[in-house]
C-alpha cells in the first residue's frame, strides 16, 4: 500500500467533486436562461495494478453529460416573436462571425435593422418567399437568410390568378333567347335562371377592381333512358362592375367595351365539370390578365352558390408579424390579409446530447453528435414551433441543491482521507526522532 497513492487518490476525489460542484453552479446560475439544457457530472474509476497482496489505490475521473434532448417547460408570453420548439429540433442561428449554429433559445426581438435576434445576439435564419414557396436544403445551410420583419410602408400586389368555386343549379332552364342576347353579348334580357356573383381583385397600384360573373345555361344533352340526370353546358361572362349601367332594373348594357372575358363550362351527367381550362379576364383598363380557375364548380340539384378567392393585395400597411406551427412567418396587414415572408426550418442531429456547447447557449455538430439534418417543422420527426412562447431551462433546482450537499459531503470526506494520509506521513517521519 502506498501512502502517497492514497493521498493522490484523495486529491483525485476532491477534484472530481469540484467538477461536480462546477456543473451544479452552472445549472443554478442558468435556471432562468431560456432554452438552457442542464449539465451533470458522471464518475468512473481509475484502477492501478496491484500485486503481492499490496493494493494500490487508483482514483476517479469525471466527464460532463448534457441533457440537451430533454424538453424544458413552455410558458407563454405577450411577444409574437418569442418562439419555442415543442419536440425535437433546433433553431438555426448565425453569430457575429457568420457561422451557423444551433440553439433552443427562441427569445427573439427586432434589432435596429429588423432582424430577429435572441438575447445572446444570434440572428434567426430562414428561407425567403421572394421567389415563391421555398424548399429545404436537407444537408446544409445553403439558401438561409436572416429573418427580417421590418415591413415599413405600403405594399400592393396585382391580381394575376384566382379560384372560383360553387354550384350551378341543375334545374335551371336553358336561356330562351338568341345567342346575341346572352350576357356575353352585353344584352339586357337575362332570365331569372341566369345567376350573378361578384369578386374583388386588385390592380398594380393596389386599387380594388370588382368583376361581375354571369352564369347562364346554354344547352342540355338528352341522356339515355337509363340515366336519370342530364349533362349540360353553361356560359360564364365577366364584366367590370364599374362599367355597369346606372339606373333602371339591370346592370346591362355595360359600357366601355362590354365583357372582359367569357368561357364555356361543361358538365357530365353526374354534375362534374369536364372542362378544365382556366377562363381569362382581359381587363384593358388595368392592363391585367387574370387566370380564373373555375374547375371547382359542380352542377347539382341545389341552389346556386359561388365564392371567389383571387390573389393580390390592396395597398395596406403591415400591422403585425405572426409565425405558425409550420414555421411560416406572415406579415399581417391592416385589412386582415396576410402574406408569407419566410419559413423557419429546424435542424437536428442523431445524438443531441453529444453536441458541442458554446457560449451564448448555442451548439455545433461534431463527430460524436452526427451530421446536421435540416427540415421544416412537423416533418421527419421535427417538432412544432409555438409563437408567443418560450422554452425554459430543464434544470431541476431541488435536485441541484441536493447535488450540492452531496458534493460538499464527498469533498469533505476526501479531504479527511488526505489529512489522514498526511498524519501517517508525520508518524513515519517522527520514527527517526
Amino acid at each position: 500500500m502506498s501512502i502517497f497513492g492514497s493521498m493522490k487518490t484523495a486529491v483525485s476525489g476532491m477534484n472530481a467533486q469540484a467538477n461536480r460542484l462546477s456543473t451544479v453552479a452552472d445549472n443554478i446560475a442558468n435556471v432562468n436562461t431560456t432554452g438552457y439544457k442542464a449539465v451533470s457530472t458522471s464518475f468512473s474509476s481509475l484502477v492501478l495494478p496491484s500485486s503481492g497482496g499490496n493494493y494500490n489505490s487508483g482514483g476517479v475521473q469525471t466527464s460532463v453529460r448534457q441533457a440537451v434532448s430533454d424538453q424544458g417547460d413552455i410558458s407563454y408570453t405577450t411577444s409574437s416573436t418569442d418562439l419555442a420548439i415543442s419536440g425535437d429540433g433546433f433553431f438555426i442561428v448565425q453569430g457575429p462571425d457568420g457561422t451557423p449554429v444551433l440553439t433552443r433559445a427562441g427569445d427573439f426581438t427586432k434589432d435596429d435593422e429588423g432582424n430577429l435576434v435572441n438575447a445572446a445576439g444570434f440572428m434567426l435564419m430562414g428561407y425567403s418567399y421572394d421567389s415563391g414557396a421555398p424548399a429545404v436544403v436537407v444537408n446544409g445551410f445553403d439558401g438561409l437568410v436572416p429573418v427580417n420583419v421590418n415591413q415599413d410602408g405600403l405594399t400592393a400586389i396585382a391580381s394575376t390568378s384566382g379560384v372560383f368555386k360553387g354550384n350551378l343549379d341543375s334545374n335551371a332552364k336553358v336561356a330562351p333567347v338568341a345567342p346575341a342576347t346572352l350576357p356575353s353579348a352585353n344584352a339586357a334580357t337575362t332570365t331569372t335562371d341566369t345567376k350573378k356573383v361578384s369578386m374583388v381583385a386588385y390592380d398594380r397600384l393596389g386599387n380594388k377592381v370588382m368583376y361581375d360573373f354571369y352564369f347562364t345555361k346554354t344547352s342540355v344533352v338528352t341522356p339515355p333512358p337509363a340515366v336519370p340526370t342530364t349533362a349540360a353546358t353553361w356560359e360564364v361572362a365577366m364584366f367590370r362592375n364599374a362599367n355597369a349601367a346606372v339606373g333602371g332594373t339591370t346592370s346591362f348594357p355595360y359600357t366601355a367595351g362590354g365583357a372582359v372575358g367569357t368561357g364555356t363550362l361543361t358538365f357530365d351527367a353526374n354534375g362534374k365539370m369536364t372542362s378544365t381550362a382556366p377562363v381569362l379576364i382581359n381587363d384593358t383598363v388595368t392592363g391585367q390578365t387574370i387566370s380564373m380557375d373555375l374547375s371547382g364548380f359542380t352542377q347539382l340539384g341545389a341552389d346556386f352558390s359561388g365564392t371567389g378567392t383571387p390573389n393580390g393585395q390592396a395597398a395596406t400597411p403591415v400591422k403585425d408579424v405572426t409565425v405558425d406551427g409550420d414555421g411560416i412567418v406572415y406579415a399581417k396587414y391592416e385589412d386582415g390579409s396576410t402574406k408569407p415572408l419566410y419559413r423557419i426550418p429546424l435542424a437536428n442531429v442523431a445524438s443531441p446530447d453529444k453536441l458541442t456547447l458554446m457560449s451564448g447557449n448555442v451548439y455545433s455538430a461534431n463527430g460524436q453528435s452526427g451530421v446536421t439534418v435540416t427540415g421544416f417543422p412537423q416533418t421527419n420527426g421535427l417538432g412544432t414551433i409555438k409563437a408567443g412562447a418560450l422554452e425554459g431551462s430543464n434544470v431541476d433546482l431541488a435536485g441541484e441543491l441536493t447535488e450540492m450537499i452531496e458534493s460538499q459531503r464527498s469533498y469533505t470526506a476526501n479531504s479527511k482521507v488526505f489529512q489522514t494520509g498526511s498524519d501517517i506521513m508525520d508518524v513515519l517521519v517522527n520514527l527517526k526522532r
